[in-house]
């Protein structure tokens, strides 16, 4: 037996028994990094991964050409911690893969969790609705820069037309922010809500994602408010 083999053995079992709530960021990392290093000690690894990355979900943000520049961390452990990030978001995506009705805010909610989940990039979504709530098609309009996705109110429309929608939820998300509206939010969400009621469409609801939470403008009452004073 190896000098760290009763440390992977006790750290493995603890996550067995208990799961990975109460785990530090250097403890999974160390875990992780035990399938691409069988024998030595990965905790200086990990160690270096947080100090140059910040914190865990920096180092899983992290480029793969930017991983591979740390001691110790080859392709393959690059590899590795860049699948954990899409195998994350991969299942997040998935758990709401079969919504086909929205009756609720959290319907919307977990749905665009799901897919703007870990994004590193502003995405803006849409979700096309029938007179029922039924979901036509949910698509991904535009990718833009961590701060920044631009709201095509054209394409908005091109995508209710062609499905003959009748309600819209729109979605985009805050890379490493708040779910809180941005004064460009508030406007582009006012503009779209404008044109959309000149083809007797409902806005819906506008939600905005950060990391696994999210807001409603209109639980918050500003999706009335913005219809309002527009």
């Amino acid at each position: 037996m190896g000098i760290h083999d009763g440390h992977r053995q006790r750290l493995q079992k603890r996550f067995l028994q208990q799961g990975i709530e109460g785990f530090e960021p250097i403890n999974v990392l160390e875990l992780l990094l035990f399938f691409t290093h069988k024998r030595c000690d990965t905790n200086e690894m990990a160690h270096r991964l947080l100090e140059r990355f910040g914190s865990f979900a920096g180092v899983l943000d992290a480029p793969y050409n930017a991983l591979i520049e740390v001691e110790g961390i080859g392709p393959t452990s690059a590899t590795l911690i860049k699948l954990v990030q899409a195998v994350a978001a991969f299942y997040q995506a998935d758990r709401t893969a079969n919504c086909t009705v929205i009756t609720r805010t959290s319907d919307a909610g977990e749905f665009f969790v799901g897919r703007l989940f870990g994004k590193p990039n502003e995405e803006v979504h849409v979700l096309l609705l029938d007179d029922k709530n039924k979901v036509l098609r949910a698509t991904k309009l535009f990718e833009g820069t961590v701060n920044m996705a631009p709201i095509s109110i054209k394409k908005v429309v091109t995508e209710v037309v062609a499905t003959n929608a009748t309600g819209v939820i729109l979605a985009h998300n805050h890379p490493g922010g708040l779910a809180l509206p941005s004064r460009n939010d508030k406007q582009a969400t006012a503009q779209l809500m404008q044109a959309l009621q000149l083809l007797n469409v409902r806005l819906v609801d506008h939600i905005i994602v950060a990391e696994d939470s999210y807001i409603s403008l209109a639980d918050t009452g500003l999706l009335a408010q913005l219809a309002y004073t527009r």
